[in-house]
């Protein structure tokens, strides 16, 4: 009902497709495309993106990857097989990197879409060959409304708890919590 009542003169809405795209690439684009425009209409500032479920068997033709995605992750320290799973993780962060950039590029009140949220994007594995969760890769995006500086390199310490991230997320978004999961406390260098 909410959703009705706003004013989406200013928002192009594409045309609703039907199921999922054979082009993974174009899926990807309807993705972040639908996640950028729920955010430019303000019908949301929450979503989750998974973009290949940890165990999938996606292959990625259109980067030179016949194997799927979770064999892959597999790679018993095979040099070839290291590169390929490289390969994918920077494709999946290549369209990350075009979603924000959509978002700077998106007019919101006094800046952009992107300077007044925060995004994660990240991984659920460290090392996907040992199936071992640390450490975790994570990227922060976003100002938050100008809670947030980025462009720091963080190297947080030994078994940093993930939840500590989300909490601190949560802190820049004003929504303060004691803790998350298993948190163990705000990441002050964030």
């Amino acid at each position: 009902q909410l959703a009705g009542e706003r004013d989406m003169s200013g928002v192009d809405v594409p045309a609703a497709p039907v199921g999922e795209f054979e082009n993974f690439d174009e899926q990807l684009k309807m993705m972040f495309d639908l996640i950028a425009l729920a955010y430019q209409a303000d019908l949301t500032r929450v979503a989750t993106l998974v973009m290949a479920a940890e165990g999938t068997d996606r292959t990625y033709e259109q980067i030179g990857v016949m194997g799927g995605f979770h064999p892959t992750s597999h790679h018993t320290n095979d040099p070839v097989r290291i590169a390929e799973l490289t390969r994918i993780q920077s494709y999946h962060l290549e369209h990350f990197a075009r979603f924000v950039q959509k978002l700077a590029d998106t007019p919101d009140g006094d800046g952009s879409i992107l300077d007044h949220s925060l995004f994660l994007y990240g991984s659920n594995m460290g090392n996907s060959n040992q199936h071992d969760n640390y450490p975790l890769p994570e990227i922060l995006v976003g100002g938050a409304s100008g809670a947030h500086v980025g462009g720091k390199n963080l190297i947080l310490p030994e078994r940093t708890p993930l939840a500590n991230v989300h909490l601190t997320i949560l802190d820049k978004l004003g929504i303060g919590q004691e803790n998350f999961g298993n948190s163990t406390g705000l990441i002050t260098q964030i």
